[in-house]
């Protein structure tokens, strides 16, 4: 090898070690369970098909992970039925794989059965309300990872929608049993703000349809969703809102460039990419207990220009002007 192609490797070699130094991923292959309220098949290998998990993966990958030589995943799909929330939650408990990562209901199932697994939470609505941790800064059980605040947001999105869709037409939230918290803050801030809602409590999608035409016939002048459900049957939502000309606000962008009006939260794909630094801590020997809950920093919102034509409303300007992305 000639002396000047010799030094570029050395200097290449140096350049790389520290890095792959830094990642230090454990020796053995670690288990990783994902519970979701989504379809298993969504979630398995090293590419799934939902971005959240992808996401999560992604995280994994820049913290130097590879897929089946440092960790596997072994995800659980309830595929939306809250009913299987506590039987998934059991079965994998028993499997006692290294880490569970989860986010919003599910993890309430996961206290009921699990208080030795450490739990990511990929997004929580109320993680000291529903007593998951003790506090954020000291979580002081076996639950830590990133809170979504969306009990703290629900004043924030009806002020958007008040600010869409202005007058004295009740907004109707849609939420399923297993956001009810949700339902209850949206309630308390409307009653301190002296603004009408109407509550759409939606068991399965069967009743979507009814529940919509019932918003409609009381003269609602929009929907504000809440809760695993709406995500799994954005499409349905859309198809029946727009019968009725009822504009449709969302919690992730996904949502709304799915056809709905609107959507605002907490990036939930940089949820899931922090939640691999989680599971990295604890697979490298930390304890949930000692890692403070974060919060989110980035948050989004995101207009559909193309359903707001359909629907046949004007945007304001200022709130085009507030828009992360205005899709058209």
């Amino acid at each position: 090898m000639r002396r000047r192609e010799f030094l570029g490797a050395l200097g290449c070699a140096t350049i790389a070690w520290p890095l792959a130094a830094g990642a230090q991923p454990p020796r053995k292959i670690a288990r990783i369970e994902i519970l979701s309220t989504l379809k298993t098949s969504d979630l398995v290998g090293p590419e799934p098909s939902a971005p959240a998990n992808n996401a999560f993966l992604r995280g994994l990958h820049e913290l130097g992970y590879v897929f089946g030589e440092h960790f596997v995943t072994e995800p659980r799909g309830s595929e939306g039925k809250v009913e299987q929330f506590g039987v998934l939650a059991s079965e994998l408990v028993r499997e006692q794989v290294d880490v569970i990562v989860a986010a919003g209901p599910l993890l309430a199932a996961l206290q009921q059965v699990n208080t030795t697994i450490p739990v990511v939470m990929a997004g929580a609505e109320d993680p000291v309300g529903w007593g998951l941790i003790k506090s954020l800064a000291r979580p002081g059980t076996n639950f830590t990872g990133i809170s979504n605040q969306s009990g703290e947001l629900m004043g924030k999105k009806l002020e958007l929608l008040k600010e869409l869709v202005p007058g004295a037409a009740p907004v109707a939230v849609l939420w399923d049993r297993a956001s009810l918290p949700l339902w209850q803050s949206a309630e308390e801030i409307g009653r301190a703000r002296n603004w009408q809602l109407l509550s759409l409590e939606v068991r399965d999608a069967g009743e979507i349809e009814a529940d919509l035409k019932a918003a409609a016939t009381a003269g609602a002048g929009a929907i504000l969703t809440v809760g695993g459900l709406a995500f799994r049957h954005t499409g349905r939502i859309n198809e029946l809102a727009a019968r009725s000309r009822l504009p449709v606000m969302y919690a992730t962008r996904l949502q709304a460039e799915a056809g709905g009006l609107i959507s605002y939260g907490p990036d939930f794909k940089e949820i899931w990419r922090r939640a691999a630094v989680f599971v990295d801590k604890i697979l490298k020997g930390a304890k949930p207990a000692d890692l403070p809950v974060e919060q989110p920093t980035k948050f989004e919102m995101v207009i559909n220009i193309k359903t707001a034509k359909a629907l046949g409303l004007t945007i304001p300007p200022s709130l085009l002007a507030r828009a992360d992305e205005v899709i058209e």
